[in-house]
């Protein structure tokens, strides 16, 4: 293998952060006693640098490593979302809850390495990269949703998302394999030249492996019919964890996806659109109608994940430059918005108990107004109500939709957002139309979860009054894509 030093460089985002998780385990064997800010400042050091250096890369086309992994727009456009999604996240980890049990370093270490995973899946080029990439993320989650080890809800979730993780992992290196044994090589490149030469439909061996490698994906972007572990698994997790699996591991599974599909030029044939059509469809609406029965802040989350991802998958299918930037906008979008949902979730827990039922939330503008105006920007955010960047991702995913003449498939979206706004809006009534209930909020300070949300909150509202700019980075991205 023809390794060289510019090799490394420009793979020192994952690879930054992979020392540094590394280190933060010996810090933690070395002083046990070490203050989670103290750890928490080290890994935020740690993402910025790798923020830094995915800016370096931005304009670097080059596969690494003999090809198994490659250095494009397209990774260092989803690095960044990743590493915001992390840095986020650490923040709204210094939280009371998490107080209890939250001074291990392997914490902070296992979000590096889940992070570091991330990567891996949208810079792979070769499909056991991009495995790699997926259980190095989902062995990371399992853990991480069971860290809470004094909790049955948290160790039953860990478990749920074991089984179900490695049943999906199951098809997807099963898929990997037909694959192989349909073209001869899991590379990427080769696999769109071998598609090239014929329709898919053509080769039943290399269609059932794309099948269930979109089974694998399907999974970790919770689309039904693979949405199941979802509900269970964010209302068990600690609420930081489950704000990281709804945003980085979404925007990972996606990234893989994309890359995938562009390769394989599924939507050359009719056949692959019109399934991804339905699932596009069924997936926003049955996250929607069941969103409308909860009473669990977390599990009424999850189901609008699941909705979010059919969303998103309406960029993916339209398969033109402005769908692909759209996905990236909505992707950069949903993580503010919903790490910035879970993080007011995190400000009003305090040691006894988690603030995830909507009566938590009566009479909170009166008690603590300024969280209940960021969780109102969040909900219009998630909502699609202008001016937030919720409303411009929706705008410009149904829009490339629409001019690739998926027509039918947008109406169906644009209902189902006017459908979301009863339970988005439900959340802002409760806040403020309703007279304050018998818990009180707690009064405890929380710096690093307070700036969380002002970052956030500044986010959405800066997406959404100004996302020329971050549109016009994101479209020069899709347009390399190619």
């Amino acid at each position: 293998m023809n390794v060289t030093t510019n090799d490394f460089f420009l793979i020192a985002p994952p690879l930054i952060l992979a020392l540094l998780g590394f280190a933060i385990l010996l810090l933690g064997l070395i002083f046990p006693r070490l203050y989670r800010e103290s750890l928490a400042t080290l890994v935020l050091i740690g993402l910025a640098a790798a923020l830094f250096f995915s800016l370096q890369n931005w304009g670097t086309s080059s596969a690494l490593f003999n090809g198994m992994v490659v250095s494009d727009k397209f990774s260092s456009g989803f690095q960044i979302i990743f590493v915001i999604g992390a840095a986020l996240t650490v923040l709204l980890s210094i939280n009371e809850l998490e107080k209890q049990y939250l001074y291990y370093s392997e914490y902070f270490a296992i979000i590096l390495f889940a992070t570091v995973g991330m990567m891996l899946m949208a810079a792979g080029s070769h499909l056991l990269t991009v495995f790699l990439g997926l259980e190095t993320l989902s062995i990371s989650l399992y853990i991480l949703a069971g860290f809470r080890r004094d909790n049955e809800f948290a160790l039953e979730s860990s478990f749920k998302y074991f089984l179900l993780g490695a049943f999906a992992s199951g098809f997807l290196l099963y898929g990997i394999a037909l694959v192989y044994g349909a073209t001869g090589s899991a590379d990427l490149r080769a696999l769109a030249e071998s598609i090239r030469s014929g329709s898919v439909f053509d080769n039943p061996l290399l269609m059932a492996g794309l099948v269930l490698l979109l089974i694998g994906f399907g999974f970790k972007i919770a689309i039904v019919p693979f949405h199941m572990w979802a509900p269970d698994v964010y209302q068990g997790a600690p609420t930081p964890v489950a704000a990281f699996m709804a945003t980085g591991s979404k925007a990972a599974g996606f990234a893989a996806l994309l890359r995938v599909l562009i390769a394989a030029n599924v939507f050359a044939d009719v056949r692959w659109q019109q399934a991804l059509w339905v699932l596009a469809a069924v997936t926003m609406t049955l996250g929607n109608i069941i969103a409308l029965r909860q009473e669990n802040l977390k599990r009424l989350l999850a189901y609008s994940s699941i909705a979010h991802a059919g969303y998103i998958l309406v960029g993916v299918i339209a398969a033109n430059e402005q769908g692909h930037s759209s996905v990236l906008f909505y992707l950069l979008s949903y993580t503010f918005m919903n790490i910035g949902a879970f993080g007011v979730i995190s400000m009003l827990s305090d040691n006894s108990r988690e603030a995830l039922l909507l009566n938590d939330y009566r009479g909170l503008a009166q008690r603590r107004p300024l969280v209940a105006l960021a969780m109102a920007v969040f909900m219009f955010s998630l909502a699609g109500i202008p001016p937030t960047a919720g409303f411009v991702a929706k705008f410009f995913v149904f829009g490339a939709a629409v001019k690739a003449g998926y027509l039918w498939l947008v109406i169906i979206g644009v209902l189902n957002s006017l459908l979301s706004l009863y339970y988005y809006l439900g959340v802002v009534v409760n806040m403020y139309m309703h007279e304050p209930g018998d818990e009180p909020a707690p009064s405890a300070a929380l710096p690093a979860v307070a700036l969380a949300l002002c970052i956030a909150a500044f986010a959405i509202l800066y997406l959404g009054v100004f996302p020329t700019r971050e549109l016009e980075t994101f479209q020069d991205l899709a347009a390399s894509m190619k």
